[in-house]
């Protein structure tokens, strides 16, 4: 197991343009707007408990289910967002929003400790009747989270307080012992969460019931799911559960048999995330086995190149083995940020590169596509390929991306550097200051880039006092011919594990030269994919690009393709987006305009023709038009 462990995103100041850009949009107008809307749709009137409650604004479905029982969770990932926020920059105005809300959740609570509004203000009799579709674990989990960062940042800790209270009730609930239900949620979340409080407190019993949830999922016969349904005396013909098998909530078997990614992508990751953590901190050979099983069924069969999970809307996750359709893709903004979450996990289990190129994929790709350039639009799903008709919108029926997108930029800091006794891990790049502690010596650090725009890093080490340890640097999976240089010194040491590793005595003053070779490449699918056969997808550093229609006039991109031998220029184009780089290249297109008919013997008409690439995660930012990640490419 790794002996690293992450610095804490409050102790890394973003300095770098392109993360610093995005953090400045999440305070100045994502984290203000998202609490606007959860005030419009009710979200936050309903931590009153309306007597009587007032109409749902979204009507049961057919099966019984409503969205509502999840409001509780979008709250918490608000207050979670909001203090991350608020660890860069105080602001008085956001800290009042997060007290009103505790205020209302600290009168919700019952005197029991139990803390859902949802069924406190609607069904307070059918509580913990239903863990396999309502959600009352992972909407406290969602809440303990937030209740974390705001007491992390503050020192306040009433709701912390409130928080603790609903755990004691949850802990007198279930358990293994005589007259405690053996249940756990439908939804991850809560397990993770846990991880978070033990890490905190360092109260054993919270890192108990993180285990007792991941030990006892999937235990049968019977299924717990199962007794609970029966216990419910008929409610089933009102509420059905809509899918057949418990794969989708990856309780089919217990964890550590499971060798399959299946089910909910979201569930999956947060599960996953759990498994990892526990993994590490009870030192657990077969938890551990699992996660890097199901870790390789991921990466071998079911990401996107986005790093996008889940292809089918239908289940919101997982469906057969290179089933990775582009326009239909799924692809769950949550998804990628959960996929981050376990990647980081993975990454300190180890401390091997691989999980860290994820780790950067989804940051830069999947997750980050999620959230406009203003702020305040989204995407629920992020196909590869598009004809125009998605948009992003303001705001969901089941709003979760949202706040989790601006949770993640909001705390990004904390997934670039890691340490240990004997050393300092840089994971990612892109502009940071910080000040560690190594073996008892305090280190200021500094890394200059305009990552990822370019692969030229320096870093500077400020030592109090001259000291010995080990600073390791990522390269890349994607970076071919990396060098290193320590004060003009060329370094010869190689990676292993994707980290060069440059141990010697560190005085002030000391810099570091990471240069990483950054051309543009293309990318091509397992054969098994067969929406791309034919295709290629181009890459360049940690970015995956795509053609939109604004950048390429003319009709659908869908008319373009590249040639094979086709060189691609990088360019940067200061004009777009406060500067990228962009991908061009010689192209031949479709010509439409002498077609007529919907079918004939003759084939089209292709002309010389070029296309430009943006990044993946900004298009959609300039009005409809078509996009396109995997390009027809023709020898």
């Amino acid at each position: 197991m790794s002996r690293y462990s992450p610095v804490p995103f409050p102790d890394v100041r973003l300095e770098g343009q392109f993360w610093h850009e995005r953090l400045e949009t999440v305070l100045d107008r994502t984290v203000p707007s998202q609490h606007k809307k959860l005030a419009e749709v009710g979200i936050l009137d309903s931590l009153k408990l309306p007597n009587p409650p007032p109409p749902l604004r979204f009507p049961r479905h057919a099966n019984g289910f409503t969205v509502q029982v999840f409001w509780d969770s979008d709250v918490g990932k608000w207050i979670e967002a909001a203090s991350y926020a608020l660890a860069h920059r105080r602001n008085e105005d956001i800290e009042a929003k997060i007290e009103a809300a505790i205020d209302d959740l600290e009168k919700a609570q019952a005197p029991d400790g139990y803390l859902n509004c949802w069924y406190l203000g609607h069904e307070p009799e059918n509580r913990w009747t239903n863990l396999r579709d309502n959600h009352e674990m992972y909407n406290a989990g969602h809440l303990l989270e937030g209740a974390i960062a705001y007491f992390r940042v503050t020192g306040r800790r009433r709701f912390l307080d409130v928080m603790e209270r609903y755990l004691e009730h949850i802990y007198a609930t279930f358990g293994t012992e005589p007259g405690k239900k053996r249940g756990y949620d439908g939804h991850e979340e809560i397990e993770l969460a846990l991880m978070k409080l033990y890490y905190l407190t360092g109260e054993r019993k919270h890192l108990d019931f993180a285990t007792y949830l991941i030990n006892e999922r999937g235990q049968q016969p019977p299924h717990y799911f199962d007794i609970e349904r029966e216990a419910r005396e008929g409610a089933e013909a009102k509420q059905r559960y809509v899918f057949a098998n418990y794969e989708y909530s990856q309780s089919h078997k217990p964890v550590r048999e499971q060798d399959k990614v299946v089910g909910h992508a979201v569930r999956a990751m947060y599960l996953y995330t759990a498994m990892a953590d526990l993994a590490a901190e009870l030192n657990d050979p077969a938890l551990k086995r699992a996660c890097e099983v199901l870790w390789d069924d991921v990466m071998e069969t079911k990401m996107y190149v986005t790093a996008g999970l889940g292809p089918s809307a239908h289940n919101e996750g997982f469906t057969d083995d290179f089933d990775l359709p582009n326009q239909t893709a799924y692809a769950e903004t949550c998804a990628s940020v959960a996929l981050i979450f376990w990647a980081q996990r993975m990454l300190h289990l180890d401390l091997d590169g691989k999980y860290a190129d994820i780790l950067e994929l989804a940051m830069f790709n999947g997750a980050l596509s999620g959230l406009s350039r203003d702020g305040e639009h989204y995407f629920y799903a992020n196909p590869l390929e598009s004809d125009g008709t998605p948009t992003r919108w303001e705001w969901h029926t089941c709003p979760c991306c949202t706040m989790n997108v601006s949770r993640l930029v909001a705390s990004v800091g904390g997934y670039f550097l890691s340490t240990s006794e004997d050393g300092v891990a840089f994971h990612l790049y892109g502009g940071i200051g910080s000040t560690v502690e190594i073996g008892g010596t305090r280190v200021a650090l500094k890394e200059v880039s305009n990552y990822p725009w370019s692969g030229d890093i320096r870093i500077s080490l400020d030592p109090e006092t001259p000291a010995a340890f080990d600073v390791k640097l990522r390269i890349p999976g994607w970076c071919h011919g990396a060098t290193i240089s320590v004060n003009g010194q060329a370094v010869e040491e190689k990676a292993e594990k994707g980290y060069v590793t440059i141990h010697r005595t560190w005085a002030k003053g000391d810099t570091i030269a990471l240069d990483q070779p950054m051309p543009a490449e293309r990318l091509y699918s397992h054969p098994g994919v067969i929406m791309n056969a034919g295709r290629v997808a181009l890459k360049r550093g940690p970015l995956v690009y795509c053609i939109e229609e604004a950048d390429n006039p003319g009709g659908r991109v869908q008319r373009l393709k590249i040639k094979r031998d086709a060189e691609v220029e990088v360019k940067t184009d200061p004009g777009l987006f406060d500067g990228v780089v962009t991908l061009k290249a010689p192209a031949t297109a479709i010509d439409e305009s002498e077609w007529s008919g919907l079918y004939r013997s003759k084939p089209p008409v292709e002309r010389e023709s070029s296309l430009t690439a943006i990044p993946y995660y900004l298009w959609a930012n300039r009005g409809r038009g078509s996009m396109v990640v995997w390009i027809p490419e023709v020898v």
